[in-house]
């Protein structure tokens, strides 16, 4: 029996064999996740283990044998956080399924990392409870991939990021120990933060096998409007204004123009293609309060020459806008065969100076760069669209996206707000944390993990 089929066979005692993947075809689309440019690294397989037991069993294996382990969930990633290097294994996370629990008493949830989003948010809302982190690919991602990112969403204005609802976490360590952090309280302030150490560790740490989470009651009402501007400078000018003004909004998310084309394009929606930019507004709250809110923003709007105001007259109207705004990366990925998407965050403060910033960026080195993003909490996605065969476009592209990193970090604020590093800026990294940040994220790294085995070379080098 040779190294590669005795190394399968060992896979597969732990995980069965139905669990495992290893021909060419099935390991294809694991070199992949929804980064692009594309990667093209195929694992040397795929197992997905069903317990904590045999993570513990699969960690220790790998370890013994040198092999990197990278985590995998439905690898909606943006930053080539879920791509494995030459040789690894992956761990899929996809038999590792189950909502675990709720204690409404307690307003706390268990799951498993790869219960999907969407699935967790709608059970919390069957037993009255409400689950806040809603990422952009909440209907496809999982738990395990939105703690392992600290994923953000369209609500993160208002209800904050995925870490803000993590109360504790199970972890399989790089040696085969199980490490439980957290408790159910609401204060807990016994020794060093683990839990938040893990949070947005993109699976370089630990194997997350649990997470317990925490819920909120669901809000009284809702009310959502639209407006429309002539230009995207004036839109992000009544995102300042609107906070200045002591609102805090659910979503304030900012489309420009091409992306209001592309979505039109897209799904055909009836949306006024010549306005420059768009601005969909959220607020919940006691009823009795909305209207007053409503008011106000609709006052801001009016005062920064909106062309037209929309209030949505009943909840699926509500609905079709959100759906609008979800559809906006599948929508731009028409335009050509790369789509770009990138992550950037500002004080909410600067978001005016930042939109100017991209914009002239995007003209110096004459590429297209869609804008849109959640614009209340300073969160833009600058997204470009290109070829990835046109190298000559495609370097000017990525020039433009190191100076928008660079922009952001001169206006205070930093090169990703819910995507991650992975592989795509870890080169950029250190001008935002410095020498003394790498040096220290490295001594955190090498004690946790010493031989560089957990997703291997993500966020930083070893």
């Amino acid at each position: 029996m040779n190294e590669s089929s005795r190394l399968l066979e060992s896979l597969a005692k732990i995980v069965g064999k139905k669990n495992l993947l290893a021909s060419p075809e099935d390991l294809i689309a694991y070199g992949y996740d929804a980064t692009a440019p594309a990667a093209d690294q195929s694992p040397i397989a795929v197992v997905s283990p069903a317990s904590t037991k045999e993570v513990v069993e699969l960690v220790l294996f790998a370890g013994s044998n040198s092999i990197p382990v990278v985590v995998r969930g439905s690898a909606t990633s943006l930053s080539g956080g879920a791509i494995p290097p030459e040789g690894a294994i992956v761990l899929s996370t996809s038999r590792l399924n189950k909502i675990l629990g709720f204690n409404s008493a307690n307003l706390t949830a268990r799951a498993e990392p790869g219960a999907f989003t969407a699935e967790f948010a709608a059970a919390a809302q069957a037993v009255g409870l409400f689950y806040p982190p809603d990422p952009g690919s909440m209907a496809v991602s999982t738990l395990g991939g939105n703690v392992a990112t600290n994923a953000g969403g369209l609500r993160g204005l208002k209800y904050g990021v995925t870490g803000d609802y993590v109360t504790g976490l199970e972890i399989v360590l790089a040696s085969g120990e199980i490490l439980r952090t957290g408790t159910e309280c609401k204060k807990d302030v016994a020794g060093y933060n683990l839990t938040s150490l893990f949070v947005g560790s993109e699976g370089t740490l630990g194997v997350i096998t649990q997470i317990g989470l925490r819920l909120v009651p669901p809000p009284e009402a809702q009310r959502t409007m639209v407006a429309y501007f002539a230009d995207v400078s004036l839109s992000a000018q009544v995102v300042a204004d609107i906070i200045q003004a002591r609102i805090i909004p659910v979503t304030l998310e900012l489309l420009d123009q091409i992306c209001l084309r592309s979505i039109e394009a897209h799904a055909h929606l009836g949306l006024p293609t010549a306005a420059g930019a768009m601005l969909l507004i959220e607020v919940d709250g006691p009823a009795i309060q909305l209207d007053g809110e409503i008011e106000q923003i609709t006052k801001i709007c009016e005062r920064h020459h909106a062309t037209q105001i929309d209030i949505a007259k009943n909840q699926s109207q509500a609905d079709g806008l959100m759906a609008a705004r979800r559809t906006t990366l599948a929508a731009l990925a028409r335009r050509k065969p790369t789509t770009i998407l990138e992550d950037v965050t500002v004080p909410r403060d600067r978001i005016p100076d930042m939109v100017g910033r991209i914009r002239a960026i995007a003209k110096h080195y004459d590429v297209e760069i869609a804008l849109f993003g959640h614009a209340g909490d300073g969160n833009l996605h600058p997204t470009g669209m290109t070829d990835a065969r046109d190298a000559e476009e495609l370097s000017r592209v990525e020039a433009a996206f190191d100076e928008i990193f660079s922009a952001a970090i001169e206006l205070g604020g930093t090169i990703t707000g819910e995507h991650g590093i992975g592989t795509k800026k870890r080169h950029v990294l250190p001008r935002q944390v410095g020498p003394v940040g790498i040096k220290t994220m490295r001594a955190v790294k090498t004690a946790l993990d010493p031989r560089n085995l957990l997703n291997p070379n993500k966020i930083i080098t070893i």
